[in-house]
């Protein structure tokens, strides 16, 4: 759950009949109705909804940190009434969402320790898994993002752009907790007026950097606004973009950076991965064992903004390629696939 998330979609196989079904997600509004755009708050979640639904194995990837742990209690008691597995995929050891941890790590506390089978995304976070749950998780890697038609396409129209432009593009959407643009865009500032050809764009949301936004965060807005002005960057400010808008950002970019100083996985990552564009990733989390990255040191406790530098211009000069080609992810998607139902089957037997 949720179905329409995209790496659940991208569970099941690229083509032909899926080994397993994911059930459609309830409609909040109205549990009795299933929809296909809307799951937030998760039906699924609810003890009522599980104690009654008709399903083989309860998969929980995203949405429990809109339950308490005591829910989140009462839904594994009545799985464990009825009998029916649990699995947990890890996303997110760390939520990017929350200023501290401890909601969160209580909440994945309940999962890790009811849950049949543990899943995640990479060898580092399974290692943390180990160390602080005591529990083996399976790991599978993440499946593309973008869909394997666009993919392709927007590939193929990058090999044919010209390369006098180097567009470094930091996107702070609205500002989540595990965000700290500013000591980010300082360095990028500086470093990518430097580069031939560089172009330092910034995108960010409405709610943070209009005027009347609803929680705009003044001082950035100010020095955004400033820097603009001055031609020093490309200042993109809208609202929440659509995939396909999202896409075509993303692949005109030669490199994005992740301004986290917290965190655990990335889907924009992967996306990035899909469409090749370079990702400069902070030390953080596990974000380099998702698949190659520029790395810069970046934390809780510390940012080394030469490091930073260091990835833009090598960057720069090399212009790797560090994405997955549309075959590849292919691949893995039927992998990734197989490796799930073999899981369920081994659940269920």
């Amino acid at each position: 759950m949720p179905s329409t998330h995209v790496y659940v979609r991208h569970l099941r196989p690229p083509a032909g009949p899926s080994p397993f079904e994911h059930l459609p997600d309830p409609d909040p509004n109205e549990p009795s109705r299933s929809t296909t755009s809307t799951w937030w708050p998760p039906v699924m979640l609810r003890p009522e909804w599980a104690a009654e639904a008709d399903f083989d194995v309860f998969h929980v990837q995203f949405g429990f940190d809109a339950c308490s742990p005591e829910e989140l209690r009462q839904l594994v008691r009545v799985l464990r009434d009825r009998g029916k597995p649990l699995v947990l995929t890890a996303h997110d050891l760390r939520n990017p969402h929350h200023p501290t941890r401890e909601l969160h790590d209580e909440q994945v506390g309940v999962l890790m320790a009811a849950a049949d089978a543990v899943v995640t995304l990479t060898e580092g976070a399974a290692a943390e898994i180990a160390r602080r749950w005591g529990r083996e998780a399976l790991v599978v890697p993440h499946p593309h993002v973008v869909e394997l038609d666009t993919m392709e396409r927007l590939r193929r129209e990058r090999a044919l752009r010209p390369t006098d432009e180097f567009r470094v593009g930091v996107h702070i959407k609205s500002l989540r907790e595990s965000m700290d643009p500013f000591p980010v865009l300082e360095v990028l500032d500086r470093v990518v007026a430097d580069l031939p050809g560089g172009v330092l764009q910034v995108n960010g949301h409405r709610d943070v950097l209009d005027p009347d936004g609803a929680r705009r965060a003044p001082e950035l807005a100010a020095w955004l606004e400033q820097k603009a002005a001055a031609g020093r960057i490309d200042l993109r400010v809208h609202d929440f973009l659509p995939d396909p808008q999202l896409w075509e950002y993303l692949a005109s970019l030669d490199a994005a950076v992740l301004p986290y100083r917290f965190g655990t996985h990335s889907g924009w990552l992967e996306a990035c991965r899909d469409l090749g564009t370079t990702v400069v990733a902070p030390t953080c989390g596990h974000y380099a064992d998702q698949g190659p990255v520029l790395s810069y040191g970046f934390d809780e406790s510390h940012f080394d903004a030469e490091s930073l530098g260091d990835a833009i211009a090598f960057a720069h000069a090399a212009r790797p390629d560090h994405g997955a080609d549309v075959e590849q992810r292919r691949a893995q998607r039927v992998a990734v696939s197989q490796a799930h139902a073999r899981l369920y089957r081994g659940l269920l037997a």
